[in-house]
């Protein structure tokens, strides 16, 4: 199974002090200054819609949010473009570019340290029903891939994973771990020998 267009979804801790607007202003910074490896275009405003994507950076290859859905606040990076590679790579990529963009929230002085990532759990979905369907026999394939990647970003800790079973839904899964870990060290557990992120 070829797994494309990921998403990945960093939970965040004590999302009821979000302050949307200053998120807002920040992302038209990281447009203006085209902070990220993708070509960023708008900023959507969806914060009336309930248990929805709430604040949406627009870009070319992927989209970047602060979103609410299923009514869990979390930084989500919706990879759009394909890129060349293993599932891992891919899983890599995603996962990268997602803790890379909480990293910057977290750092940035106009939010007044109330944005930042639990540490603990993530959700990857793989928004491409055609390649993965949200099956039992899809579940089974991405088994060994997810525990591979989980042990990459996790290193040592203690995680779980729960997959996302309603067949409503895109395929999906729930990683968290048993301890909170820096997002710079989540990174540089993500750090490969020769990664390959190219974009097909």
């Amino acid at each position: 199974m070829e797994l494309q267009h990921l998403n990945v979804k960093l939970l965040l801790e004590n999302s009821q002090d979000l302050d949307l607007d200053a998120i807002v202003n920040v992302f038209h910074g990281w447009i203006q200054e085209q902070l990220c490896e993708e070509l960023l275009l708008d900023v959507a405003d969806y914060r009336h819609v309930h248990h929805g994507p709430g604040v949406v950076l627009i870009g070319h290859e992927a989209d970047y949010a602060i979103d609410n859905t299923d009514g869990r606040w979390g930084i989500r990076y919706n990879r759009k473009a394909a890129v060349a590679g293993s599932n891992q790579d891919r899983l890599i990529q995603t996962a990268r570019a997602g803790l890379l963009a909480a990293q910057r929230l977290q750092q940035d002085t106009r939010l007044n340290g109330k944005c930042n990532f639990d540490g603990r759990e993530i959700e990857l979905i793989v928004n491409d029903r055609l390649l993965a369907p949200n099956t039992p026999e899809a579940r089974q394939l991405l088994q060994a891939e997810i525990h591979s990647f989980a042990q990459t970003l996790f290193g040592t800790a203690e995680y779980s994973v729960t997959f996302q079973t309603d067949p409503r839904k895109l395929s999906g899964v729930r990683i968290q771990a048993e301890q909170r870990t820096a997002t710079d060290i989540l990174l540089q557990n993500l750090i490969q020998p020769s990664p390959n992120y190219d974009v097909l």
